[in-house]
């Protein structure tokens, strides 16, 4: 995987984003054999944007290190978190009150990266028994479902995802995006500043998909019209699950296309072919992101337009716009 580019330190630098984390991932010797899961790409690289925020919820509850293993046990849509040695051991309701109190305790997280396949931390996939029969591969980690039950919205991933560039980036922009919204809750949350959030992040909407695109702007024009938090709520878990579906090729190039009328006027023949040239080896494969998008930004330094100069999609936090390779 490859290194990112030195960032100097910077006194004027905006404070890192906070994430959740198993802690296990930090190289904290906290599972049940006393060993680690320390993931160099997430301390080395995300740790140089990021702020961890560590939690083994078996640590938490009161178990040991090292400590008897638990599994998951029953229907897979409510497992029983029980010992692998003493079926007698149940954690289960422990487990799902820790998720639930650290839900509220770090409400300032704008994300959180989990232990795959642990029958706390893992999102999905994670093995659940059934009595005399094979695991399946359908489970939840007790403490994660009940963590994301509390945070619906919240941006999570598996740290073996991660590895996937496109899930990785579409994790960091989920992040970023996220830390918006949480800024302009802190701010005090209007009509007017709804409506602005909505337009920042218009055409990053469309590369994820038109109809939720035009769902979340029938729901934004109803502010002021409707009480405010109930709406608010609303908008953030479909925004979020919009943003959870990673942006196809075929929908960003449709999006830089977008960014291209705006230029119609002011580009001449040649500048004009050499950008869709760019699109369409992005669209086919042939081209990184980064070359279109690159070229469409000095095309507009050149030309500035008030709309898109905002656009989140075009102009993305500096630190995003390392994290996934400049594009």
């Amino acid at each position: 995987m490859s290194r990112l580019p030195a960032v100097k330190p910077d006194a004027a630098s905006p404070p890192r984003i906070r994430l959740g984390i198993s802690s296990c991932l930090l190289g904290q010797r906290v599972r049940y054999d006393g060993n680690h899961k320390h993931d160099r790409f997430i301390t080395d690289t995300l740790g140089r944007f990021f702020e961890f925020v560590p939690v083994c919820p078996e640590v938490a509850i009161g178990l040991g290190v090292p400590r008897a293993p638990i599994r998951l046990v029953g229907p897979a849509a409510a497992p029983r978190a029980v010992g692998i040695d003493d079926s007698a051991l149940d954690v289960t309701d422990k487990l799902d009150a820790c998720g639930r109190r650290m839900a509220r305790e770090l409400d300032d997280v704008s994300g959180y990266i989990f232990k795959s396949r642990s029958p706390s931390c893992g999102m999905e996939r994670v093995k659940v028994y059934q009595r005399g029969g094979m695991p399946s591969k359908r489970g939840r980690g007790v403490y994660a479902a009940a963590f994301l039950a509390a945070r619906p919205g919240l941006p999570a991933e598996e740290e073996g995802r991660l590895n996937d560039t496109r899930l990785r980036e579409n994790f960091i922009e989920r992040v970023f995006s996220y830390r918006r919204w949480q800024a302009l809750e802190a701010s005090g949350l209007t009509p007017a500043r709804l409506v602005e959030f909505h337009t920042r992040h218009k055409l990053a909407l469309l590369a994820h998909g038109t109809e939720t695109y035009r769902q979340l702007g029938r729901l934004v024009a109803q502010a002021g019209r409707k009480g405010l938090k109930a709406l608010a709520d609303g908008y953030i878990r479909r925004f979020m699950d919009a943003l959870a579906h990673p942006a196809t090729p075929a929908r960003q190039a449709n999006v830089m296309m977008h960014l291209m009328g705006y230029l119609k006027r002011e580009l001449d023949a040649a500048d004009k072919a050499e950008l869709l040239e760019l699109i369409h080896g992005f669209r086919t494969g042939e081209a990184p992101l980064a070359a279109p998008l690159t070229l469409l930004r000095h095309h507009f330094r050149s030309f500035p337009h008030p709309y898109v100069a905002h656009q989140t999609y075009l102009y993305p936090d500096p630190r995003e716009l390392l994290l996934r390779g400049g594009f």
